[in-house]
């Protein structure tokens, strides 16, 4: 490795590792042995092949200075030819074996890579909503990129190059001073000359990048924000185009400045230590050459020890960063064991049961919840504050009881804010109840398994949620097994199948980020569709026709309709014109039930519903402007 190389190398390692002070922590290294145990064989051979390299890196210029030696003594020209040979040789090996252990690195770190990642993204699925109404995406996406990638450096970089450095550092230092003592402790005298400098810029250049970093994400997130569907759509109505130009222009400018002052202190530290490496070659060559002609030190030990030089200074540069570069793994393996030993609020039990089969009843019993506080639920480094606010568990629900029986319907109704929707999703186990219990089928719901739960009931909610994927990607995340002519019996029982061959491609069109090139309604349907094609018991509509045109919530009434023919269902409606068949109404106020009954029921007790009612069709309306409005 070149003195240019090496300088290049330690400034990279000093400005790309974090600048961390803390102790090594125990309980940390103890869990990354336990995550690299599946990898010990390799790690070993790693390890062994560190060694061999080191061996074969002191072993070239030795015999090269015998060479020498040979030649200037006017020895044996076989000899000089079995030393070009063996040479040669090592430099094959040497590079065989540089190969190999770039694979093994290779695979070696992408498997931890691999292993952390799915942890990670196994850990974060089972997490509660709570969480991921608290949690930034991009942190959260950073733990499964960054800071994993940081901490398979660890294994792929770090240790690697702490043992091959190591053993190439001894090994070169000892056949150094066997050949002169004296020019040897001359090179470890300008070591400092190398590395300081190396440090010292290399530390004002990572405020530099962290500044660029730091800018460049500003960017990036103001980018995604104003690119994003509703964020473009705000901007074009409410956006002030010049200003949001000089801003991100302000900010781009910062990040060229930065470049150019990065590149030009790159420049002059490189040309500089590449100098400081000259000069420590021609003190080698001039000491070395007068020990030469007066007879103390044979030429070929010249060029031995000039050739050795150049590989003393690599090993010692990067062992001088390796704490840097240790402790910054441990960081990021810190971080991503911190998003690991994050405990779920809900868990499966080990002896979770199955929903019974048939038709399907849903009962909530004196239940009572409160919001769990941030500190139970969520990091701080995650939603990137100083810490967590420790607020909340106050009860919003408070005694909660009913029963609808299989094939029936519930809705509930009440003002904003009342707590229907916390009714709604402690029922799918979004979060657990404090008291009382929520049952299916006669079953707590913390009894039974995630999978028959998710298999037994259904939810609608008023956003109408769709990934950025095709109409049959979306539609087969209900049911992964159905075939087209189920995709299409779903479409068309929700009333979209005509929609969709006319889209260009049919099922396989794309429906945009959250569905956006489709409209509410449509949006809304394809979720029914997606409801239709999992075939589930227990259907949930929370505010399914919220926020629709009297067209568009009249076609999604009629798919309505047909999903919740045979179902129960728990139906949240503002409008009460969309619940005045069902079963059973209660009105909910204040996280209280303070009326319950059928609607003509309701209307005839003169109450909350009644007052309701009064509101939306103003007072003495008939009831034949209800039945236009459902219409």
């Amino acid at each position: 490795m070149s003195m240019e190389t090496t300088a290049w190398t330690q400034l990279y390692s000093v400005m790309n590792a974090e600048r961390e002070r803390r102790p090594f922590a125990r309980v940390t290294l103890r869990r990354i042995a336990e995550f690299a145990r599946p990898h010990r064989r390799r790690i070993a051979l790693f390890v062994v092949l560190g060694v061999l390299t080191a061996l074969l890196a002191v072993a070239t210029p030795v015999l090269a200075g015998h060479v020498v030696n040979a030649i200037v003594t006017g020895g044996d020209e076989g000899t000089v030819v079995r030393l070009a040979l063996l040479i040669a040789l090592i430099a094959v090996a040497e590079a065989a074996l540089g190969i190999l252990a770039r694979r093994l690195s290779a695979t070696l770190g992408e498997g931890l890579i691999l292993d952390l990642r799915t942890a990670v993204f196994d850990h974060v699925q089972r997490m509660p909503v709570a969480f991921f109404t608290r949690t930034r995406t991009g942190a959260l996406v950073s733990r499964l990129n960054n800071d994993v990638i940081g901490a398979q450096r660890a294994f792929s970089n770090t240790l690697s190059g702490v043992v091959s450095n190591l053993v190439t550092l001894l090994l070169t230092l000892a056949v150094m001073l066997t050949l002169s003592w004296q020019i040897t402790l001359l090179a470890l005298v300008l070591l400092p000359v190398f590395v300081i400098p190396a440090r010292r810029m290399g530390h004002r250049m990572a405020r530099m990048q962290r500044e660029a970093a730091t800018l460049n994400a500003a960017m990036g997130t103001r980018m995604t924000e104003r690119f994003s569907a509703p964020g473009a759509t705000l901007v074009k109505l409410f956006g002030r185009p010049e200003e949001e130009s000089e801003e991100f222009t302000a900010r781009a400018r910062r990040v060229a400045e930065i470049g150019v002052r990065t590149a030009t202190a790159q420049s002059v530290f490189i040309t500089a230590l590449t100098l400081v490496s000259a000069l420590a070659l021609a003190l080698v060559y001039g000491l070395g050459g007068w020990f030469a002609l007066r007879g103390t030190l044979e030429p070929g030990a010249v060029v031995a020890l000039a050739l050795l030089l150049t590989r003393m200074y690599a090993p010692l540069t990067a062992l001088a960063g390796a704490r840097v570069e240790v402790m910054s793994a441990l960081v990021s393996f810190e971080r991503v064991f911190e998003v690991l030993d994050l405990r779920p609020l809900i868990e499966e039990r080990p002896d979770a049961r199955k929903v019974p089969e048939g038709p399907v009843s849903v009962e909530f019993e004196n239940v009572r919840f409160g919001y769990p506080s941030a500190d139970k639920v969520s990091l701080a480094s995650l939603e990137e504050v100083a810490s967590l606010d420790t607020r909340g568990g106050a009860e919003v629900l408070h005694g909660i009881s009913f029963r609808a029986e299989a094939g029936q319907t519930v809705a509930l109704v009440g003002s904003s804010g009342a707590g229907k929707s916390t009714i709604a999703q402690l029922l799918p186990r979004l979060y657990d109840t404090d008291e009382g219990a929520v049952r299916l089928g006669g079953l707590d719901v913390r009894d039974l398994s995630a999978e028959s739960l998710r298999g037994t009931l259904g939810m609608v909610t008023q956003d109408g949620h769709l990934f950025h994927d095709t109409v049959r990607a979306n539609l087969l995340l209900a049911r992964p097994s159905a075939t087209d002519d189920d995709l299409w019996d779903a479409l068309r029982r929700s009333r979209l199948d005509e929609l969709v061959r006319s889209l260009p491609d049919g099922l396989d069109t794309v429906v945009g980020e959250r569905g956006y090139r489709l409209s509410g309604g449509e949006r809304q349907r394809m979720t029914i569709a997606r409801l239709l094609l999992a075939r589930q018991r227990v259907v949930i509509l929370d505010e399914a026709t919220a926020h629709l045109d009297n067209t568009s919530e009249a076609a999604v009434q009629e798919a309505l309709t047909e999903a919740l023919e045979d179902r129960t269902a728990v139906v949240i409606a503002h409008r009460l014109s969309t619940v005045r068949a069902a079963d059973l109404i209660l009105v909910v106020e204040a996280g209280r039930i303070v009326e319950r009954g059928r609607h003509e029921e309701l209307l005839a007790a003169g109450g909350r519903y009644a007052e309701l009612h009064r509101t939306q069709f103003g007072q003495g309306a008939d009831e034949a402007s209800e039945i236009v409005e459902a219409a």
